[in-house]
């Protein structure tokens, strides 16, 4: 399917280059600038410009490109009811989702969607719980997993549960309890997950515990090679483990804490055959993805 004028223009903003725009969309390099060229010309300002770091916005593109994002998804939305009338199921999804659920249920979950609904594409955007709140929010995805609670303007559909399991180097001399003390991560440095803090950090206010914190990243993975190398404890999320081959001790911790995730769209009166269709398969078979 072709991409329009302001769809074109999105990818470019979303890519930071010309010519990465012009792959995924199935144009040449030059019809891409004149694409943003007409624009331009049309609306009588410059919205993009060329720098060492990629393609970037103007000041005057920043502040028109939620009309431009607005005027792309609308187009979209255009053409997959243009198919819907027709009988063709087709169109892209675009997926706000985090390292977790990428790295080890996404894959399966798309795999057997597509097997029923083959001519539905995605786009996969990857960041931190406020990122899929934020992608929701302003159009760049379709729907997201989140963080629950979420934002009011969104409808939410609960996934599951997932429980939040102490991390120690398996020498550790916690390594032999099979529940782990919340007052142990406050003598101990503590390494922290950026975006999983909120649960983490109201269980240790519910028992006025003050975590020794010494690293926050958002990299999972990191975490665990922090970990087997002793530079501390942490907790992460139980699906973040699983199938870990590191040098590492998973216990539970005493406050049983665990994140619960859901499935947000924006509120809005229409949504696509293929949003709508991927919700409900989602809705009827995460349990068979998600480890007991």
């Amino acid at each position: 399917m072709k991409k329009s004028k302001y769809q074109v223009i999105v990818k470019i903003v979303e890519l930071g280059s010309f010519a990465q725009a012009a792959a995924f969309c199935n144009y040449s390099q030059s019809a891409v600038s004149k694409i943003v060229s007409t624009v331009e010309s049309e609306l009588g300002v410059t919205l993009l410009i060329r720098t060492h770091e990629g393609v970037r916005l103007t000041e005057d593109g920043a502040q028109l490109f939620p009309y431009i994002r607005g005027l792309s998804n609308t187009d979209a939305a255009l053409y997959e009811k243009a198919s819907e009338l027709v009988g063709i199921e087709s169109g892209t999804i675009k997926l706000g989702t985090f390292s977790s659920i990428s790295s080890h249920i996404l894959a399966p979950i798309l795999r057997d969607f597509k097997k029923e609904h083959p001519n539905i594409k995605f786009e996969l955007f990857e960041g931190l719980y406020s990122d899929t709140e934020k992608w929701i929010s302003n159009g760049t995805t379709d729907l997201g997993f989140v963080y629950m609670p979420t934002m009011k303007e969104f409808t939410t559909v609960p996934m599951f549960e997932d429980r939040m399991l102490a991390l120690l180097p398996s020498d550790h001399p916690l390594a032999a309890l099979d529940v782990i003390p919340l007052a142990a991560f406050e003598n101990e440095p503590f390494i922290m997950l950026s975006g999983t803090d909120r649960e983490v950090l109201r269980a240790f206010s519910r028992k006025h515990i003050k975590p020794d914190i010494e690293y926050v990243t958002d990299n999972d993975y990191a975490i665990i090679s922090m970990v087997e190398n002793g530079l501390g404890l942490s907790i992460l999320a139980e699906l973040m483990l699983r199938d870990d081959n590191h040098d590492i001790v998973v216990r539970e911790t005493e406050a049983k804490t665990s994140r619960k995730i859901g499935l947000a769209i924006k509120n809005k009166p229409h949504v696509s055959l293929a949003v709508n269709n991927f919700m409900n398969f989602l809705t009827d078979h995460i349990s068979e993805y998600v480890p007991k």
